[in-house]
């Protein structure tokens, strides 16, 4: 599995960017896919999750919910995250990451493949 972010870019409060997670192996290997961030001095941070089975079960950090959706495309192996409403908070590098289960998690040592980050800066 080898994971690449893209999408980022510098926008204003209340803008909208796609984040695109995609696979260079073409596989996701059948597991669930997490998008983290981390701002400047902080811990990187769980902002949403995609399971692989049961209708591709999604869950959010609360601080993104209702702002954010994480969806994939499994033919193509692109996994995005719909950034709606954007707040200067949300400003961060932006990691997209591969479980080691097929069941998404908020837990980062649950996600053992991490692709280079893309970074989101909102500006206010």
């Amino acid at each position: 599995v080898q994971l690449q972010a893209s999408g980022g870019g510098l926008v204003q409060t209340g803008d909208s960017l796609r984040l695109s997670c995609t696979d260079s192996r073409r596989t996701f290997s059948n597991n669930a896919v997490g998008w983290f961030r981390q701002a400047p001095g902080k811990e990187r941070e769980f902002v949403a999750g995609i399971g692989w089975r049961g209708g591709s079960t999604t869950i959010y950090a609360d601080s993104v919910e209702g702002r954010f959706t994480i969806s994939r495309d499994i033919g193509k192996s692109v996994v995005y995250l719909q950034m709606d409403s954007l707040k200067p908070e949300d400003t961060g590098v932006y990691y997209c990451a591969s479980a080691r289960g097929s069941v998404a998690t908020r837990d980062k040592t649950r996600y053992g493949y991490w692709g280079q980050g893309t970074q989101v800066t909102v500006s206010s």
